[in-house]
């Protein structure tokens, strides 16, 4: 990744990684995002959570190779170390589908209601694009620099629900990846479209928290024998810090796409 790439992103908080995905790993996504959906049925999210007007997956790292890969990306993982330094882990990887022609709107928020702290950022997130993101179908607003105002939108005194000052829209194409400190205010709008707007959502957080799902729980024994060096260091498994942390927080509420 580019220095000015990295420094937009500290910057704005905000950077659009284009052309992450090739059209065959794209295409495979979206397949095995479809056979688990089928698979799971009126069970689908239900180890995260289930959302009205949107489609859920949770645990995709235990449900197959493919969804892997999305962790272990290079240009992912340099653009998380620039947010939260060279200590972060997996807090979760999900999948969300906003409905067609629903009130799928989210407010103005930060990821697991959380602001910096003494040891600064804390949660970095990347939504992956497995459609077009347009200005109809439910792509992400945002306020540049708001990551660094150190408030959450709710404590500020604004509309959450309101378009607010300055903000932007991120479009992109299917196969962009949206790489973001979660600080940041942000939020998905409406899907107006007959279509779903599908995208998954690798989620870090800096390696003194707890996982926002808790790794080493929910990974099948045979996912996890199976599992190389470099992804076990992503997901935290043999970090001693992770027990004592999931019985502090693991699940926490809070907004996360």
């Amino acid at each position: 990744m580019k220095a000015e790439a990295i420094q937009q992103l500290q910057s704005d908080g905000l950077l659009l990684l284009r052309g992450i995905m090739d059209a065959g790993w794209l295409a495979e996504l979206r397949a095995a995002v479809a056979r688990q959906l089928e698979a799971e049925g009126e069970n689908a999210g239900s180890e995260f959570r289930k959302e009205e007007h949107a489609h859920r997956l949770a645990n995709l790292v235990d449900k197959g190779e493919v969804f892997r890969r999305v962790i272990c990306h290079p240009e992912l993982l340099q653009g998380v170390e620039a947010v939260l330094g060279e200590d972060f882990k997996l807090g979760s990887l999900n999948f969300r589908s906003a409905d067609p022609q629903s009130d799928s709107a989210q407010p103005l928020h930060c990821d697991m209601g959380m602001v910096p702290d003494e040891r600064g950022n804390s949660v970095c997130n990347s939504i992956w694009l497995l459609d077009d993101f347009t200005e109809e179908n439910g792509a992400t607003r945002y306020v540049p620099g708001s990551h660094m105002w150190g408030k959450l939108p709710q404590d500020a005194g604004v509309d959450t629900r309101a378009p607010y000052p300055g903000e932007r829209l991120v479009l992109g194409r299917a196969g962009n990846v949206i790489l973001m400190n979660a600080h940041l205010w942000h939020g998905g709008t409406a899907n107006r479209t007959a279509a779903p707007r599908r995208s998954l959502h690798a989620f870090f957080v800096r390696g003194d928290l707890p996982q926002q799902q808790y790794q080493k729980r929910l990974l099948g024994a045979e996912t996890q024998a199976g599992l190389s060096p470099e992804l076990r260091r992503i997901l935290a498994l043999d970090d001693p810090r992770n027990d004592e942390l999931s019985a502090l927080g693991s699940g926490r509420s809070g907004f996360l796409r």
